[in-house]
C-alpha cells in the first residue's frame, strides 16, 4: 500500500507540471494573440497580423513541450533515455521555428510585394527560394545541436550534388533561366506576353520549372523557363501598359479626305469618354493613309488604350460608331470592285 501511495505521488507531481503547462499555454496563447490584434489595429500594419497567424498553432504545444521537459527532470527515467527525449524536444522545437519563419518571410514578402518589387519580383519561385533557404539553415541548427560535423557533410553533399546535377540538367536549366527572368524584370507577373510559338496571355506566375500564361480565354499555358529565356517575346506592358491602336478605314473615292479624317477624329474624342480604357490623352487623330487603295480610300485612326485588353471593347464601340456616322454623312463604305477586260480574238478571215 505504501509502495502504490509512493508511485502515485511520484507521478502526481509530473502530470501536475503537464496539465499546469496546457492551461499556462492557452492563457498566453488567448493574451498574446490578443494583444498582438491590438497591435494590429492601432498601428495599421500588417506585421502582427502575421505574426497571429504565423504563432498561434504553436504556443500550447510549446509549453507542454515545456512541462514534459521539467517532468522528465522529477521522474528517474534512465540517462540514456532522457537524452534521447532532450534532443527529440530539441529537434521539435527547431523545427517550429523553421516552420513559423517561413511563414512569417513568405507573408512578409507578399504583403509587401509593392515596396520589395523593386528589388525583386515577387513570384512562386522567390518565395520557394526564401523557404529553402530558411529550411536549410534550421537543418544545419539541428545537426549541429545534435553534435554532428558539418564540414564532412558538405563535402559529401558536394560530390553527391555534382552527380544529381548531370542527373536533373533540364530542371536545373528551367531554374537558373526562372531566376534569370526575374532578375532581368523584362517579364513581370501581370504582364501581357507574347512569344514567337504564338502563345500569348497574361503572366501569373514565374516557378522554379515553368513560367504559367493565362489567355484572355481563360486557358494557361504552361513555359518552361528556359524555353521562354531564349524565346522572342513580345511584352506588351513595357516600356508602359499604355498602348496605340491603329484602326483600318476605308472610304469611297467621291469623299473627301479632310472631312473623313475630322469625322473620324470627332468621334474617337467622343468615344473616350464613354468607352472604358479608350484614352483621350494624347488625342486621338486620323490620317489618309495607307492611301489609294484599289476600290477605296484607305484611312488610319490611331489612339491610345490603357493596356493589351481594352482594345477589343474600345474597336467595336469605335466602328459602330463611325458607321453610323458616315450613314449621317452620306459617306459610302465601298465594296471591293474589279474590273475585267476581255479581249477579243481576231476574227479569221
Amino acid at each position: 500500500m505504501q509502495l502504490e501511495t509512493e508511485t502515485l505521488f511520484l507521478w502526481l507531481e509530473p502530470l501536475l507540471i503537464l496539465f499546469g503547462s496546457l492551461i499556462i499555454g492557452f492563457i498566453v496563447k488567448k493574451i498574446s494573440i490578443n494583444y498582438l490584434n491590438y497591435l494590429g489595429k492601432k498601428t495599421k500594419a500588417k506585421i502582427w497580423g502575421i505574426l497571429v497567424n504565423s504563432t498561434k498553432k504553436w504556443i500550447v504545444p510549446w509549453f507542454m513541450l515545456m512541462g514534459f521537459y521539467i517532468a522528465l527532470e522529477l521522474l528517474n527515467v534512465r540517462p540514456n533515455v532522457l537524452e534521447v527525449i532532450h534532443k527529440t524536444i530539441f529537434i521539435i522545437v527547431v523545427v517550429s521555428f523553421t516552420f513559423i519563419i517561413s511563414q512569417i518571410l513568405s507573408e512578409l514578402i507578399v504583403s509587401y510585394e509593392e515596396k520589395i518589387s523593386s528589388v525583386a519580383p515577387i513570384t512562386g519561385l522567390t518565395q520557394n527560394i526564401v523557404k529553402v533557404v530558411v529550411f536549410l539553415l534550421g537543418g544545419l541548427m539541428i545537426l549541429h545541436g545534435l553534435g554532428i560535423s558539418i564540414a564532412p557533410l558538405l563535402t559529401t553533399l558536394g560530390i553527391g550534388g555534382l552527380a544529381i546535377a548531370l542527373a536533373l540538367q533540364d530542371s536545373l536549366k528551367n531554374l537558373v533561366a526562372g531566376m534569370h527572368i526575374i532578375l532581368a524584370k523584362d517579364i513581370r507577373i501581370g504582364d501581357y506576353v507574347k512569344l514567337e510559338g504564338g502563345e500569348e496571355g497574361y503572366v501569373q506566375d514565374i516557378g522554379w520549372r515553368s513560367t504559367t500564361v493565362r489567355a484572355l480565354s481563360n486557358n494557361t499555358a504552361i513555359v518552361p523557363n528556359s524555353r521562354l529565356a531564349e524565346a522572342i517575346v513580345v511584352n506588351y506592358h513595357l516600356p508602359e501598359n499604355m498602348m496605340s491602336l491603329l484602326i483600318p478605314i476605308s472610304v469611297s473615292y467621291d469623299s473627301d479626305p479632310e472631312v473623313v479624317e475630322k469625322i473620324l477624329a470627332e468621334e474617337a474624342r467622343k468615344a473616350a469618354e464613354d468607352v472604358p480604357g479608350l484614352l483621350s490623352d494624347p488625342e486621338p487623330l486620323a490620317r489618309f493613309m495607307p492611301g489609294f487603295g484599289d476600290s477605296s480610300l484607305d484611312f488610319t485612326l490611331i489612339c491610345k488604350v490603357k493596356e493589351f485588353a481594352d482594345q477589343y471593347l474600345a474597336q467595336s464601340e469605335l466602328r459602330k460608331r463611325i458607321f453610323k456616322r458616315f450613314k449621317e454623312e452620306g459617306i459610302e463604305i465601298p465594296f471591293p470592285i474589279r474590273t475585267v477586260y476581255v479581249k477579243e480574238k481576231p476574227k479569221k478571215n
